[in-house]
């Protein structure tokens, strides 16, 4: 094994723009499916207002669910009660990070949210999801964030589940390499090479 296999990678020289577009799709559809996946669990950045009335950022991370890289949608699941459902209905448009050590890529994703608590594609997604350990996140009979006495509370029902849909507007792609770093740009205005 050469002495820098462990290396990060970054892009390589001959990648053209659509080919790296469907690659960074690709890496996003793997990721769901792969619980050791860096990209599973992306940052999302939303605008909340702070306690003095600021307009302010809130980041956490959140669980990739369900990738459509045709529909350009990105879903992943929340509690209705928590603050970032509060907070993509006053305002939707949010930023996703993804960070790859094992490429040395950066992804931000500029998306559109909408959040959905009831309907089919509510319905069926708590179907798959009811019977798995990940089902406690949304039965909790208290909301995201309250004090409790201790770290069990008793179940409740699953009518705080919720779905939100991710409609990606644009993908900043960064390459960290030594050779030199590379980015690049896809929007609706197209794919673009950017000084890093």
């Amino acid at each position: 094994m050469p002495a820098d296999a462990d290396a990060p990678r970054g892009a390589p020289p001959d990648l053209s723009l659509p080919a790296l577009r469907e690659q960074l799709w690709d890496e996003l559809v793997a990721a769901v499916g792969q619980h050791g996946h860096p990209w599973r669990t992306p940052v999302l950045a939303t605008v909340c207002l702070a306690a003095d009335g600021a307009v302010a950022a809130d980041a956490r991370t959140v669980v990739l669910r369900e990738v459509d890289a045709p529909a350009q949608e990105l879903v992943f699941f929340t509690d209705a009660r928590s603050p970032k459902a509060a907070q993509l209905a006053a305002h939707p448009h949010a930023t996703m990070v993804y960070w790859s050590p094992a490429l040395a890529w950066q992804l931000r994703l500029a998306v559109r949210l909408t959040l959905e608590r009831e309907g089919l594609a509510v319905s069926t997604r708590w179907a798959r999801l009811k019977m798995s350990p990940a089902a406690d996140d949304y039965l909790s009979p208290l909301p995201p964030g309250t004090p409790v006495a201790h770290p069990a509370p008793e179940r409740g029902t699953r009518a705080h589940f919720a779905v939100v849909t991710a409609r990606v507007e644009r993908m900043d792609w960064l390459a960290l390499a030594a050779t030199g770093h590379r980015r690049a740009a896809f929007d609706a205005d197209g794919a673009r090479w950017l000084q890093p």
